[in-house]
């Protein structure tokens, strides 16, 4: 029973919050960090799905950032939550192809190459792995 209750409490962890809940979500690791990437609209969320030390958002807000970036294919203007739940603001608009004003002078500080790895999961499910580096 508590191996039940405990499987079914993870799963729901990287379930999404309710503006996300019903977007599928691609898992995408970077730096070592682990996350389930949603989008919607003009915001992403990052819900890092890995048991990792991490008691604050400094470490993690750039690899959340990169996570969403990848998934995204627009620049992350910025970046609020916590270590666990990150909402990042898009820099383009994706239903015009546009990146916003904002970003297109501005400079992407980071900088992911595709490791190549594919980690996977089972059942056809699993995630690419990537490399970054902030600049």
């Amino acid at each position: 029973m508590i191996r039940i209750l405990s499987f079914l409490m993870l799963a729901a962890c990287s379930a999404g919050t309710p503006h996300f809940r019903d977007v599928q979500a691609k898992r995408i690791a970077v730096n070592g960090s682990v996350f389930d990437v949603r989008v919607r609209g003009d915001l992403a969320e990052a819900v890092r799905v890995n048991s990792q030390y991490a008691p604050r958002l400094g470490p993690i807000r750039e690899r959340a950032a990169m996570a969403m970036a990848q998934v995204s294919g627009c620049p992350i203007l910025d970046v609020l939550g916590d270590a666990a739940v990150t909402v990042g603001v898009l820099g383009c608009d994706r239903a015009m192809g546009k990146q916003l004003l904002l970003t297109a002078v501005s400079v992407p500080n980071y900088e992911c190459i595709d490791t190549g790895l594919f980690h996977d999961l089972g059942d056809g499910d699993g995630y690419q792995v990537f490399e970054c580096t902030a600049y």
